[in-house]
């Protein structure tokens, strides 16, 4: 089967959760005997960062202008069993078109829903989805389930939704020897963001201040120098995927915040979670609806809200701590894994096809 993807990037995983993601997918999409060209407009940021030149039994192409793509994209649509857009595409719009014209299955995947339906709804641009919205897609894909499933549909007009949340690549996330470099009492890896601050502060900035004999790790992008940093917290600069289990695995507890738009439509599992929990470490991560869908509280998962809430879960012992990441892991590996993904959203293309097929 032949798949031609329109997205922000796979080459770069620099600042952005789109890379990782959709390189495991991919990967277990061509293992199952799929066909893959990415479409990437190349752009200094991300060129400057990039850590995959090459897609592995698919292509990956580069171009500087839509203008310039636009021949070689319509080829690989001449003969594309499904072609799809993602959020952040920065010629999305005009990409959709050509798909349009296409005897492809149409698909639009949207692993940004919260932060689309708030732009939309603010009225402000997108690059990816214009006046005309969904309802030209045969199959719509969203990184968030609940609420938003129902939002896609009634504000954008989707015919068939579903979710297809974020995994994790075995290849990369499992148990490894600690790092001195990494070492920590608590951890948090993710690129900054303003809307995340205020529990970053509650949950790892606050309980490392009382705790200043212990070490707290941060691995990131984009970090202000007015960050609030304690004596004992240690920042990694940007972390490439493959040092992202040993800086895991270097810490007794990981915390996952989750930003602000995601937080208040619930459904919205970070990869972090998934990564984490597969490397074996336990997690702490902040409340949402639908979390306990994906990790149960308590048994798989330890949930903080307040400070105290995060001292509480430090203060656990080893042998709780090491059972509690012990069901998590065991939850991802049979739940929550890249294979598992790429057989979704295999069943998704079918039943999309099956369905067109009856329209017609």
């Amino acid at each position: 089967m032949k798949l031609v993807v329109f997205g922000l990037t796979i080459s770069s995983s620099w600042g952005n959760g789109h890379a990782t993601l959709l390189r495991a997918l991919f990967r277990q999409l061509i293992a199952r005997g799929y066909y893959i060209i990415f479409f990437e407009h190349d752009v200094p940021y991300y060129a400057a960062h990039r850590d995959l030149h090459e897609l592995p039994g698919g292509k990956l192409v580069f171009y500087s202008s839509w203008e310039e793509a636009i021949s070689t994209a319509r080829h690989e649509l001449s003969d594309a069993d499904a072609a799809m857009v993602t959020s952040y595409c920065p010629d999305g719009i005009a990409a959709s078109e050509l798909i349009g014209a296409s005897s492809a299955l149409r698909v639009f995947y949207d692993m940004d829903t919260p932060v689309t339906l708030s732009k939309l709804r603010a009225g402000e641009p997108l690059t990816y989805i214009d006046s005309r919205g969904l309802g030209e897609f045969d199959l719509v894909l969203s990184f968030t389930g609940g609420g938003a499933l129902t939002a896609l549909q009634e504000e954008l007009g989707a015919r068939k939704v579903a979710p297809l949340y974020g995994s994790v690549d075995l290849d990369l996330y499992h148990p490894v020897a600690a790092q001195e470099q990494y070492r920590a009492a608590f951890s948090y890896l993710g690129t900054y963001a303003a809307d995340r601050q205020p529990a970053l502060e509650r949950l790892f900035i606050e309980p490392a201040r009382r705790l200043p004999e212990q070490r707290f790790a941060i691995g990131g992008a984009q970090y202000p120098a007015e960050f609030p940093w304690a004596p004992n917290i240690f920042f990694q600069r940007h972390l490439a995927p493959a040092e992202h289990a040993a800086f895991f695995c270097s810490s007794r507890l990981t915390l996952n915040v989750t930003r602000d738009t995601m937080r208040s439509m619930g459904w919205c599992p970070s990869g972090r979670l998934f990564e984490a929990s597969a490397c074996g470490v336990p997690m702490v991560s902040d409340t949402w609806d639908g979390l306990d869908e994906f990790f149960t509280p308590g048994d798989e998962i330890l949930t903080a809200q307040t400070t105290d809430d995060a001292l509480n879960a430090l203060q656990l012992s080893n042998a709780e701590l090491s059972r509690i990441a012990a069901a998590a892991r065991e939850r991802t590996l049979t739940e929550h894994t890249a294979q598992r993904r790429s057989e979704q959203l295999e069943e998704f293309f079918v039943t999309a096809r099956q369905s067109e097929a009856v329209a017609a």
